[in-house]
């Protein structure tokens, strides 16, 4: 019981003189940072260790709704992204793709995009990295099990990953972040 009890405060002494030595180095450029850049890298170690795969732990993913088609939840997304305001700018089918090009079925697979271009004006004004994420992707994925999941992107991780957005443009970026969840929890449900 000694040594864990020793152990731990050694592994606690490491981690004080970590975070001081980061603190001395880093502080000032640490101050320019958004707010909640903690809690959001805070909850991308959780699901890292938790999940093992980073992947796993950038993305949001929602089931749907059992007896929900894959066309039913492509229209749906559509639907709700025009009655949003924000535009429906492409869709690439990997299942067809993987068909045509392997001449054997795939499981229903299809990457749909969208896109507020007066945002994305606006990110890459600020900063062509950006372009990166752009169009906004919501994913719909038929598992092994034949069940039907949305993934996208965690847009925390663009909207409070470093230095503070610009005030606009963070309003803007959070706008897109609640659109492309209403999308998907929408989409979920089956709604239009």
């Amino acid at each position: 019981m000694q040594i864990i009890r020793n152990l731990l405060a050694l592994v606690g002494l490491a981690a004080v003189l970590t975070i001081v030595a980061v603190a001395g180095r880093f502080g000032p450029r640490l101050a320019e940072f958004d707010g909640r850049v903690l809690a959001v890298y805070q909850e991308f170690a959780s699901k890292l260790l938790e999940t093992g795969d980073p992947g796993v732990s950038m993305m949001w993913s929602l089931p749907v709704d059992e007896g929900l088609s894959a066309e039913e939840v492509v229209e749906s997304m559509k639907s709700i992204a025009v009655s949003r305001s924000f535009l429906f700018v492409g869709e690439s089918p990997l299942y067809k793709q993987v068909r045509a090009i392997t001449g054997e079925d795939y499981r229903y697979v299809n990457f749909m995009s969208f896109c507020d271009p007066q945002v994305g004006k606006k990110m890459l004004e600020y900063r062509d990295h950006y372009s990166g994420f752009m169009p906004c992707r919501i994913a719909l994925v038929e598992d092994k099990n034949g069940r039907l999941r949305l993934y996208t992107m965690n847009l925390d991780l663009v909207i409070y990953d470093g230095k503070e957005l610009p005030v606009g443009l963070k309003a803007d970026a959070i706008r897109v972040r609640e659109t492309i969840k209403a999308i998907m929890e929408g989409a979920a449900r089956g709604e239009f």
